[in-house]
């Protein structure tokens, strides 16, 4: 097996390939040009979108080409992989906009992780497409019977499919054939809901170029506690630091369930293998230290090893000993403003907590209330129907905390 591939399979980034056989003697005997696809449907990527990218940069540390498509074309219909409805229509230049932010995240990622890709957008090519003849040159080669057969389209037919996500795949398949044409691409990777979409495109090219190419998979990744992956109460662990703090990312990742400790350190850093073994099989409470491990780790390719660092210090502070009054640790606890005219009339408690990153909506900060897990400045909160006034402010704030380990201040202005 081709030591590239083989690096994929120990780290947890191969569910299927095409033809695995074929592929690794290709890799074998060459440097191989691969891409990966990243729709810009948001205005910053989350740690899910990550996986792709961390696998691309082993495959570009093995010494093998990679290209990142940004999906500005197809971000217009949207994909309908992993989604029981249609996705939310997006503007132009809401895509446009989208597509500056996460290509300035990407770039950012690949630097930290020492590598880097040509990123290429296919509204340069879909944009300006002539409809009837991309049906007469294109869609002739799809067979609908087959796209049906397809795990995405066999779950969508039961809540709707719309004729524009239809053609999600011919679009993403064309993109295959683009890239084989204009960067010599012989390889797509992304994640196990996009294997038919990068069967198609495989098929396609096959078909129109005559050309050998191949498609890899690497598996969703889930928590072993049942939790999707990347997600909070308080929402997804996005990459934008103005919208997840660095502190915050940290303690997501100090906080997994110890079973996930082994696969998120192959996954997620690139440490050795047998360093990311070790680590996980360190006995009783020792096994926090490997999470502060993968928390530096994860934490400083998204935001660098400084904000790492502080995050780390920050978080040994305010749950060890010290608490959150140790010094230095208060500071870097995330914080939302409050006006103090609105604390006069007095905010509910599940207003007050949903307004945080505590909790997504009231009704998460009224589960939590009931659960007995609310505090504000140490004080347990146990009524949903709490009035928060000016009478609670001290130092001009409050300290919310969630369950044992998540802090935000209300800071009073």
């Amino acid at each position: 097996m081709n030591p590239a591939i083989g690096t994929l399979q120990e780290r947890g980034f191969f569910a299927q390939c095409t033809d695995v056989d074929s592929l690794s003697g290709l890799m074998d005997r060459e440097p191989v040009s691969f891409y990966v696809g990243i729709d810009p449907t948001g205005g910053s990527l989350h740690i899910g979108h990550l996986v792709p990218l961390y696998a691309l940069a082993h495959l570009a540390r093995a010494g093998h080409r990679a290209v990142v498509l940004i999906g500005a074309g197809t971000a217009r219909i949207g994909d309908p992989s992993g989604k029981t409805e249609m996705r939310r229509m997006l503007t132009v230049e809401q895509i446009d906009e989208n597509v500056e932010a996460i290509r300035r995240q990407i770039e950012s990622f690949l630097a930290a992780a020492g590598t880097e890709a040509r990123i290429v957008n296919n509204a340069d090519w879909l944009a300006d497409l002539n409809y009837i003849d991309f049906l007469r040159d294109i869609g002739r080669h799809f067979s609908v019977n087959r796209m049906l057969s397809f795990e995405t389209y066999r779950m969508r037919l039961e809540t709707g499919l719309s004729f524009i996500e239809f053609n999600y795949q011919l679009l993403q398949s064309f993109d295959f054939l683009e890239l084989s044409r204009h960067h010599g691409v012989r390889l797509q990777i992304g994640g196990d809901d996009q294997w038919g979409n990068i069967v198609a495109g495989v098929d396609l090219t096959r078909r129109v170029e005559g050309t050998e190419v191949f498609g890899l998979t690497f598996p969703l990744v889930t928590r072993a506690d049942g939790k999707k992956m990347g997600k909070t109460e308080s929402g997804a662990i996005f990459l934008d630091a103005a919208v997840v703090s660095p502190y915050e990312m940290y303690q997501y990742w100090r906080n997994v369930p110890d079973d996930d400790v082994e696969k998120f350190l192959l996954t997620y850093t690139f440490l050795p293998l047998e360093e990311c073994r070790r680590l996980a099989e360190l006995p009783g409470e020792q096994i926090n230290g490997a999470k502060e491990v993968l928390a530096v780790e994860a934490t400083a390719l998204i935001h660098g090893p400084a904000a790492a660092e502080q995050a780390r210090a920050t978080a040994r502070a305010a749950f060890g000993a010290g608490g959150p009054e140790a010094p230095g640790a208060i500071d870097a606890i995330p914080s939302v403003t409050v006006a103090a005219s609105d604390l006069a009339g007095g905010i509910g408690v599940t207003d007050l907590f949903s307004r945080t990153g505590l909790c997504a909506s009231r009704n998460e900060a009224r589960r939590l209330v009931t659960q007995g897990g609310a505090r504000i400045n140490d004080r347990r909160i146990s009524d949903v129907e709490q009035v928060i006034d000016a009478s609670w402010v001290v130092d001009g704030e409050l300290l919310l905390r969630a369950g044992k380990k998540r802090y935000y201040r209300v800071l009073v202005v």
